[in-house]
């Protein structure tokens, strides 16, 4: 158990202590962008934040903010190592987790995503990440879910997920595999229900991350703390009658 332990520095990777009546959040993906702006605006809300990431020693960002604020711990994981994710659920075994967000992802080269030249590997590695990832986060950590006092979890989806907004062949891994976490996540959120876990799929927009760095002075994006102050009002609004709602930024609904 973590409650009563001061908190230890090791190398790059800071371990907090449970704090009375606070609840906790963890973030994949948690390095940069989205993730990291989540991990900064739950550790000032006064929540204690399990950040992850795949390579801590380079989470330069991450770690400051752990250094400097003893609710955050930092955590080595990446979401396609299913026995990976099985450890961390175990060791937090018995912690409560009251928001679970599946932010981890990527898009895939769009060069290897050619109709007509399609690198299956690549398409593996997108879907692996984009959707058996959170599906499996979320699977391990039901029970610390349904132990907290909130019971959510949120996946960072996308609106480049919806069926029905396709006109043109673009991002094909990685339109699919945001279809195919929202399918996921919408079949789950009934056997989730039962536990009194709520369940989010929502688009942040186009935010200014290094995944969209090919679009900056081409299009407009949005700040990272824009975002995730209105993903995290959606999260904070979410009821169970809501759960599996595909929402879109501004509290809309898209279409699937």
């Amino acid at each position: 158990m973590l409650s009563g332990l001061k908190s230890i520095a090791i190398g790059c990777i800071v371990l907090w202590a449970s704090t009375a009546n606070a609840d906790t959040i963890l973030v994949t993906g948690a390095n940069r962008g989205i993730g990291l702006e989540f991990a900064k605006q739950y550790a000032a809300k006064g929540y204690k934040v399990i950040a992850t990431a795949r390579k801590p020693a380079e989470a330069t960002e991450l770690n400051a903010l752990a250094k400097a604020n003893k609710s955050v711990v930092v955590e080595a994981l990446d979401v396609t190592d299913l026995a990976a994710i099985d450890a961390l659920a175990a060791k937090y075994k018995g912690q409560p987790i009251d928001i679970l967000v599946n932010n981890a992802g990527i898009t895939g080269s769009p060069e290897k995503q050619r109709f007509g030249s399609i690198d299956y590997a690549s398409f593996d590695d997108v879907m692996n990440t984009n959707v058996r990832g959170p599906l499996k986060m979320t699977e391990a950590f039901t029970e610390h879910l349904a132990a907290s006092k909130q019971k959510k979890v949120v996946v960072v989806s996308s609106s480049e997920g919806s069926i029905a907004g396709v006109s043109s062949n673009r991002q094909p891994f990685y339109r699919a595999s945001k279809a195919a976490v929202n399918m996921a996540m919408k079949n789950v959120s009934y056997s989730m229900k039962d536990k009194g876990i709520a369940l989010a799929l929502i688009n942040p927009g186009p935010v200014d991350t290094d995944m969209m760095a090919a679009a900056r002075g081409r299009m407009p994006l949005r700040t990272t703390e824009l975002a995730v102050k209105e993903l995290s009002a959606i999260t904070e609004k979410l009821t169970i009658e809501q759960t599996a709602t595909f929402f879109n930024f501004d509290g809309t609904t898209l279409p699937w």
